[in-house]
């Protein structure tokens, strides 16, 4: 028993360490863009899509990912996505202009799918009452979107932005080989493709059609593709919003991202004591009251007194405005540890599949949202405009759970109805 949980824990140690590599390289493009958008004078819906580029493949790669895991040595699987994440790495620093940034763009987010392959992996050595907490602490990882903020901006500064690519290569080549030589192999035995492949797919066209697979996959929008989206986002906000460096305004979103990162093992935690759903409700109020206020643009009035006029000025400084970030980030990481520990609660047969949909459907978040953040800036005129689009976003996942929870106890009633007869006919 001791040498199972010795193995369990090390396959957790592993994965962790090997999503958080991947993460820091499907996020690099939040270190890489901003000096080219600077350059080259890209308008800021051209920013939001190079930024939301390597989120759509990490996003549609998520979805075979998790039929791949069904059927292969998940372990394997890991390695060889790492592996096919190198070369775009070498090749960055050839990229020279728009189009060619956006194709290495979408060739680095393959490195998205590698939560699919890393939270299957781990559901493999750890049984149900824990897989809140594993998946938890395995989300962890999404502290490596911290690696970019830190180390990203002092090898351009010394070496320039040429050698980004190659030193990350060379970093994923390391934790590709730790990965394969120490991480323990699953024992859970995969079916053979030829027997299990047709049982797949109709096993996602079932789940695709599942309308609470995609109310699950928009709390997952709003909890980890608004975390993505605010992390490639924010050292640009910063810089234009507040006038800060790009050092500074690294550091500012490096807060946001550590801290949301590490506690969603507590809010793994928290999910396996009282229940996914409660934690999901409770961080969406927290993140909306935060959300009116960082929506709110600098305003400066005029109020017509009785002996002369008042000028009243309205605004959020740098300071209110991290605070309000760090407390949306902390819910938002106890949010992404709960939404999986719902899905392996009620989904224990096809986690893979449901997981896969789910996760595919918040990843686009990172895609959309960023784009949507630039196109609403272009339009109104105001930065803030991308909270008003948080806000609206934030909004639908509240009536879209309300109206599952709705849903699910209407069910429950005509079901206790039927177990009592009282939906029979009576025909005495």
């Amino acid at each position: 028993m001791a040498v199972l949980q010795s193995k369990a824990w090390q396959a957790l140690l592993f994965a962790t360490l090997a999503f958080a590599a991947n993460f820091s390289v499907w996020t690099l493009y939040a270190a890489v863009v901003i000096p080219f958008a600077d350059q080259l004078g890209f308008s800021l819906t051209q920013l939001g899509i190079l930024l939301a580029s390597p989120m759509l493949t990490g996003a549609l790669s998520r979805i075979p990912a998790g039929l791949l895991v069904n059927q292969f040595n998940t372990k394997n699987l890991f390695c060889l996505q790492m592996l096919l994440c190198i070369p775009p790495l070498l090749l960055l620093p050839l990229a020279d202009d728009y189009n060619s940034l956006l194709i290495i763009g979408f060739w680095i987010g393959l490195s998205g799918s590698s939560f699919t392959f890393g939270i299957n992996y781990i559901n493999d050595f750890f049984p149900s009452k824990n897989q809140g907490t594993t998946m938890g602490i395995f989300g962890v990882g999404n502290a490596g979107a911290a690696i970019n903020l830190v180390f990203a901006p002092i090898i351009i500064e010394l070496w320039g932005w040429s050698y980004l690519g190659p030193v990350y290569a060379i970093g994923l080549i390391i934790i590709t080989s730790l990965f394969f030589w120490f991480a323990p192999n699953s024992t859970v035995k995969k079916q053979p493709i030829s027997v299990n492949l047709n049982m797949q797919f109709n096993h996602l066209f079932e789940t695709i059609k599942n309308l609470h697979v995609w109310a699950l996959g928009l709390y997952y929008y709003f909890v980890f593709g608004s975390f993505l989206a605010l992390l490639m986002w924010l050292p640009y906000y910063y810089m234009h919003a507040y006038q800060l460096n790009i050092m500074r305004a690294m550091a500012f979103t490096l807060f946001f991202v550590a801290t949301s990162s590490v506690v969603r093992a507590l809010g793994g935690w928290f999910a396996d004591k009282y229940g996914g759903r409660t934690v999901n409700w409770s961080v969406f109020w927290v993140c909306l009251v935060c959300l009116f206020f960082l929506s709110y643009p600098p305003t400066t009035m005029t109020i017509h007194g009785v002996h002369q006029d008042v000028n009243l000025t309205i605004s959020i400084n740098v300071w209110l405005f991290t605070a309000l970030l760090f407390i949306i980030g902390v819910a938002q990481g106890f949010g992404r540890a709960s939404v999986f520990k719902v899905i392996h609660d009620q989904y224990p047969k096809n986690t893979g599949g449901v997981g896969g949909v789910v996760a595919a459907i918040g990843a686009l978040g990172g895609c959309t949202l960023p784009i949507l953040f630039g196109i609403s800036v272009d339009i109104i005129g105001i930065y803030s405009a991308s909270f008003m689009v948080l806000y609206g976003v934030l909004a639908l996942c509240m009536m879209a759970m309300y109206l599952a929870i709705q849903a699910e106890e209407h069910q429950k009633r005509i079901v206790e109805a039927k177990r009592y007869n009282f939906l029979e006919d009576d025909n005495l």
